[in-house]
């Protein structure tokens, strides 16, 4: 199977939100929250994914031909490449009946860990959805990244514990997602944190932790005051607050703010290994992709995630064999052009 045929089958069990789009670009699922389009206009989907186009690649094949090396490191464990499947939770809710939470997961992690990869799971309003995923989790034998709401601390705290129970390497938090509408207003409540706050939660998790949403250098220097060891540079692909600008075009400024003492992830609107190359090349350590990720469990399963992750594997590494880095430490910002 290559990924085009997992598209082309999610289209008739991905759910009347999410069309599986030959090119996932926010333009056909605009504003359509829940389910997979941006908030308000729908523009910012659409914005992410441009402004990944916009930069271009600097080709130079003057150089010694050498195999590509494109193993990345991460707290610890090696993976076969510097991408990741991101976060989704309440899959029912955003993209139709096929699948529970669990399946998705079992699914998603198990493609992933096929091609040497991990996998962040999501978290929902539903307690199922964490504790499903951990449990996923947990028959890999922690070979996952599982993603807290901001919820208050009390249901952190038990989240937590679920977490340490999988024996996963990591933990996130979505932090942005203090402002998705459906978590508004609901018991567990849910809403933004305070560093103090996270400086707790860090000492809860007690592995490494990431927070997800940063975008300015200023939320970037408040998750290093507070302690975390990684950010996610996200606006939740576009779901929480409209006209907000693309995580490509704030991803330079948070990079050097962050000056490599923390791991730097980004997202949104990343669709090819072109885009990670680009990505990486900005200054950012790795790359989480979601919605695609989505449509290649729907449309097949175990074998749809491994198919997605050797197109983007195999793109990854035809652009830097083009530009002469054989390795990831060698992607430089000099290989790429940026429109100013």
């Amino acid at each position: 199977m290559d990924y085009q045929e997992a598209v082309k089958n999610a289209r008739s069990c991905i759910g009347p939100y999410c069309k599986a789009c030959t090119v996932c670009n926010g333009a056909a699922c605009r504003n359509t929250v829940p389910g997979p389009g941006a908030k308000g206009t729908g523009e910012l989907a659409m914005r992410n994914y441009q402004k990944w186009q916009e930069i271009r690649i600097n080709m130079d094949t003057i150089c010694e031909q050498r195999d590509v090396c494109t193993e990345t490191d991460l707290f610890g464990k090696k993976f076969a490449y510097p991408f990741f499947a991101g976060p989704v939770g309440a899959v029912k809710l955003h993209y139709g009946d096929k699948y529970s939470d669990q399946e998705y997961n079992e699914i998603l992690l198990r493609g992933c860990a096929e091609k040497n990869i991990a996998a962040f799971t999501g978290d929902g309003t539903d307690p199922n959805v964490m504790k499903e995923a951990v449990s996923a989790i947990r028959k890999l034998g922690g070979l996952g990244i599982p993603t807290v709401k901001p919820w208050d601390m009390e249901t952190i705290r038990e989240k937590m514990d679920m977490v340490k129970q999988s024996g996963a390497f990591a933990v996130a938090m979505d932090i942005d997602a203090a402002g998705l509408p459906f978590l508004q207003n609901l018991t567990p409540p849910a809403g933004s944190k305070s560093v103090d706050q996270l400086k707790e939660i860090v000492k809860m998790a007690e592995i490494p932790f990431i927070l997800k949403g940063i975008m300015t250098p200023k939320g970037a220097l408040k998750a290093m005051e507070a302690g975390v060891q990684g950010i996610v540079v996200s606006n939740h692909g576009g779901r929480v607050l409209d006209q907000c600008p693309a995580t490509a075009e704030v991803l330079p400024s948070i990079v050097e703010a962050v000056n490599s003492r923390m791991k730097v992830f980004v997202d949104g609107g990343i669709r090819t290994g072109i885009d990670v190359f680009k990505a990486l090349a900005v200054g950012a350590d790795a790359v989480l992709i979601a919605r695609p990720f989505v449509t290649a469990v729907y449309g097949g399963q175990e074998e749809g995630v491994a198919a997605y992750a050797d197109k983007i594997g195999a793109e990854l590494i035809d652009t830097m064999k083009m530009c002469g880095a054989f390795s990831i430490d060698e992607i430089t910002r000099d290989m790429i052009w940026n429109r100013q």
